[in-house]
């Protein structure tokens, strides 16, 4: 169901007029605009950061690992699922590999910049894409699985947004998340992405469990890159305002095939069971519980 911010009410509808309090959210071109103050500007990423990720990411080693994760976590975990949304679907890549994957789901992208929806709606024509606060989520039971990918970091409320994720998923849904790790491995990268917080792995769980979810699976990644990882990121944190966040983008071709070869190998062993306690980012698989449990 869809679910009016105005009035709080939940109700069932083509259109997003709400038949209580007649509200609708205003439009550019097909695309609700639900936090239409933070649609241009947001202090938790930078919208000049789409363009180059549009553009590198589809044969970045770090991106294409990823989507392979997810895709496989979707498959393994979401075996009842038929309708998924992506909380911060940015440039749409993780929604067209899902998209490719099981192109019967109804897909729903979530952007807080309106920028970053054109770059979706490219790569998924028949998908459906919204600008909203995750912090606000327009929606009441209304989907099968909810995902969020690298973006609650990037949120002071983190547990508000997964709150909220519970309430938009149907009794039973299943949320997916990735997220950074490890405090130690802070640097200008995590400053220049605008991060909040690197997870624990406790804390996470914590904070998923408090917002009502089970947590049936979690495990590290970026394992075997962890000290290349380490000693790039001890390099950055003496070059403050010099860092430049798009040269992490540019990859010797070479170098880029020998890394997800290793992060491949990593998946093999992530899909026969294994959980790395530490890593570079981390996966976490959760339900919604239900209300006795």
């Amino acid at each position: 169901m869809k679910r009016c911010l105005h009035c709080s009410q939940s109700f069932e509808s083509h259109n997003w007029v709400c038949p209580y309090c007649s509200l609708q959210p205003e439009k550019r071109g097909s695309v609700p605009i639900f936090a239409s103050l933070l649609a241009d500007s947001s202090s938790g990423f930078k919208a000049s950061y789409f363009a180059p990720l549009a553009a590198r990411e589809a044969g970045h080693f770090w991106f294409r690992a990823r989507n392979a994760l997810i895709v496989w976590a979707l498959e393994k975990y979401g075996t009842n699922v038929a309708s998924f949304m992506e909380i911060g679907c940015g440039t749409g890549f993780v929604l067209q590999g899902i998209a490719r994957r099981f192109p019967a789901f109804r897909l729903v992208g979530s952007e807080i910049f309106a920028e970053g929806l054109s770059f979706a709606a490219e790569r998924i024509p028949g998908g459906e894409f919204l600008q909203m606060d995750a912090r606000e989520i327009p929606f009441w039971e209304e989907f099968d699985a909810v995902g969020a990918f690298d973006v609650i970091e990037h949120i002071e409320e983190d547990e508000s947004v997964l709150k909220q994720i519970h309430d938009a998923l149907k009794p039973g849904g299943l949320l997916l998340l990735t997220v950074p790790q490890h405090r130690w491995l802070w640097s200008a990268v995590d400053d220049h992405a605008l991060h909040v917080r690197r997870y624990e792995a406790r804390e996470l769980h914590a904070k998923v469990v408090r917002a009502g979810f089970r947590v049936v699976r979690s495990t590290s990644f970026i394992v075997s890159l962890l000290p290349p990882m380490f000693a790039y990121r001890l390099m950055q944190r003496g070059e403050g305002n010099t860092f430049n966040p798009h040269e992490g983008l540019k990859m010797n071709p070479i170098l880029n095939k020998i890394f997800e070869q290793c992060l491949y190998l990593e998946r093999v062993l992530i899909q026969g069971g294994i959980s790395f306690p530490i890593g570079g980012s981390r996966l976490v698989v959760a339900i919604k519980k239900a209300t006795t449990d």
